[in-house]
């Protein structure tokens, strides 16, 4: 059984335009749009033996790449720490009555969008 790692999504954000045209597209039909191997193979052309084979190979090139250069984690890991920042923020905005926090919290509404793109 073939079992889906829910993890690539984000490891083909963040490192997709590093894979071949085939990779890449493959990867993306099978995480994204999750199609079968069967549907891929016939939008490819492939056999469902090549549709697996090129999803595995790049599967691993994703797994080397965030192993040597860990950009996906430290993407979670900074939206992670702004969503705390953010809970901080509000709870002691709730508590001041002038609003003082107001403009921090837009600034990191900000931020925190921008994380997500």
């Amino acid at each position: 059984m073939f079992v889906k790692d829910m993890k690539f999504p984000l490891l083909l954000d963040v490192y997709g335009s590093l894979l071949t045209e085939r990779k890449r597209e493959l990867l993306d039909y099978y995480y994204n749009e999750d199609y079968s191997l069967a549907e891929i193979a016939e939008l490819t052309g492939l056999t469902r033996q090549g549709v697996r084979d090129g999803i595995k190979k790049g599967e691993e090139e994703l797994y080397a790449l965030e192993e040597k250069l860990g950009a996906a984690a430290d993407g979670m890991e900074r939206t992670r720490l702004l969503d705390e920042i953010a809970r901080v923020l509000e709870d002691l905005n709730e508590r001041r009555p002038d609003g003082a926090l107001d403009a921090a919290l837009q600034k990191l509404a900000a931020l925190r969008a921008k994380e997500k793109e």
